[in-house]
Formats: C-alpha cells, sequence, structure tokens
C-alpha cells in the first residue's frame, strides 16, 4: 500500500497493489501497519458496506461531532463513485475546501478522511458499493451534515443528481456565520 498525503491536512490517497493472474486477483484492503502514519492511535472500530443501485443518486455530505468524530477510510468494492470530503475544521488551513476522488475496484484506491470533515459521494455507475472502516462507532445523536449543493461550497458533481435521500436533502446550507467544528 502506497500512502500520499492530500491537501486536506490528515487526509491521504491510499493507492493499493492488487495482485492478478489466471486465477483471479488479490487485493488487501486494509493493513493497520501500512495505514500507522494517518492511523496513529486510532483503530478501527466499525465497518459499514453500502451500495447504491442508481448512477447519479447522491449520499452524503455526513460527518459526526465530537466527542464522537471519526476518521473513515473508504474504498470502492464494485462499481465507481466520485468520493468527496469537505474541511470543516475550524481553524484548518484548508476550512470548507474539498477533495473528490474517483473509486473503483480497478483503481484500487482508498481516502482517509480525518476528523471534522464531511464526505460524500456520487455513484457514477449502477450497483456501486463501498466498504467504510470507521474510528469511532456511530452515535446518532452527534450526527451532522451539510447540503451537497451549498454554494459556499461550490462542489462541481460529474452527473446530475439522480437520487438523494429525504434526510440528505434536508441538511442545512452554510451560514455565513459558520465558525467550522470544534475538536
Amino acid at each position: 500500500m502506497k500512502l500520499t498525503p492530500l491537501a486536506i491536512p490528515g487526509a491521504a490517497l491510499v493507492q493499493g497493489e492488487p495482485f492478478a493472474d489466471h486465477r483471479g486477483a488479490f487485493a488487501r484492503l486494509f493493513c493497520v501497519d501500512a495505514l500507522a502514519e494517518v492511523l496513529g492511535p486510532r483503530r478501527v472500530m466499525q465497518a459499514n458496506h453500502s451500495r447504491t443501485r442508481e448512477a447519479g443518486a447522491m449520499r452524503g455530505l455526513h460527518f459526526q461531532h465530537a466527542p464522537h468524530a471519526e476518521m473513515k477510510l473508504v474504498r470502492c468494492l464494485r462499481g465507481r463513485v466520485w468520493d468527496v470530503m469537505v474541511d470543516l475544521r475550524a481553524g484548518s488551513p484548508t476550512f470548507l475546501q474539498w477533495h473528490a476522488e474517483e473509486l473503483s475496484p480497478d483503481n484500487a484506491r482508498m481516502v482517509v478522511i480525518p476528523e471534522g470533515c464531511a464526505h460524500g459521494f456520487q455513484v457514477l455507475d449502477p450497483d456501486s458499493e463501498l466498504l467504510y472502516l470507521h474510528t469511532a462507532p456511530f452515535t446518532p445523536q452527534a450526527e451532522g451534515g451539510v447540503r451537497h449543493d451549498d454554494p459556499v461550497l461550490g462542489i462541481r458533481w460529474p452527473l446530475p443528481v439522480a437520487d438523494i435521500s429525504a434526510r440528505d436533502r434536508s441538511h442545512p446550507l452554510l451560514s455565513a456565520g459558520f465558525a467550522g467544528l470544534q475538536p
């Protein structure tokens, strides 16, 4: 696994090194030693799997408030997605900036999304599946979100939005006075 830091502090792109031969393929999806630089003392506490049927569908942008904030490690197992993180951390040099990566099994990429960043994705291929590793358990009362179409963020999604949940549509727009998430 090759680890490349991204412009958002604490974020990284992990490039897998799959092995393929006439029988099929093998890929390491997670290795605590290879990811020690970004994980630090954190432990993976939860693993989740999502499947989204329709190309153009959106999920997110989600985060958890402190003290339940979580680092996420996200990998695409099937299909393709446009995966986006947004830095919402107060005082961060990249506050309100976003970064996106196309994830697919073919490119063997995984993104590391630090605490205090919102996460969302748009499905590029039907029936896309993601694996999420979280460093904190899901805590419903700590859940937060930001709208995917917030003009303050100006995220350029690759496809028209085909489907989005009522919950994600109802996330608030960032107010002019939004100072960021506190650690």
